[in-house]
């Protein structure tokens, strides 16, 4: 059975962090090493924070002007890649959920499609691929039920993205070893980012 040793560049930036079981903590605690025998399948080794003082740049912007008058309200929003080292966002999507007075959006993008749910308010925007020479864009309006007047809206705009080969959070592999088995293993490193809950407040 395979005895593994791993090790960062930067251990430093870790903090809250919690291992699986399998996990020695002595050998974490003593000399920030990860030593364990992996078990069968698929399993998540470690989970962490970074540390305050590590700042982690956000990969993507968003700039979104949203406001409603006399009846109506006006959208435009455009999304785009920041400090991602060369690397393609991917599966980016976008919704913003509506005030309940909004019955209907007509939008226009540059990029991807759309698609309103008059139940859930809900307007969302399915983008992809964000090519570096082309950035996203959505404009429209969006119409209101008779009668109705939505003096201020500050909807969170919720972002889902996906970059491969970048890990944001600056952790680095340094080493993997192996003991206890006789064959020359593989060994290779995929950083992927995903967004988790991130929103941006208009």
């Amino acid at each position: 059975m395979p005895d593994l040793n791993m090790s960062f560049v930067n251990p430093r930036i870790l903090d809250d962090v919690s291992f699986h079981p399998c996990v020695r903590l002595k050998r974490w605690e003593n000399e920030k090493i990860l030593s364990f025998i992996p078990p069968d399948g698929c399993f998540v080794l470690m989970s962490y924070h970074i540390s305050a003082q590590n700042q982690v740049a956000i990969p993507v912007y968003v700039r979104a002007m949203i406001n409603f008058k006399d009846g109506h309200g006006k959208v435009d929003i455009t999304v785009g890649p920041k400090q991602t080292l060369g690397k393609t966002v991917d599966n980016v999507v976008v919704t913003v959920p509506m005030p309940k007075d909004v019955t209907g959006c007509s939008m226009t993008t540059s990029v991807g499609s759309y698609t309103f749910d008059p139940v859930s308010k809900q307007l969302r925007w399915d983008i992809g691929k964000i090519q570096p020479l082309k950035v996203p864009t959505m404009r429209g309006s969006c119409t209101l039920a008779t009668g109705s007047e939505v003096k201020v809206a500050h909807p969170t705009i919720h972002v889902e993205f996906k970059i491969m080969q970048l890990a944001v959070s600056g952790l680095k592999v340094n080493r993997l070893d192996m003991f206890n088995e006789n064959y020359k293993p593989f060994k290779g490193v995929k950083y992927i980012t995903k967004a988790g809950n991130f929103q941006v407040r208009t």
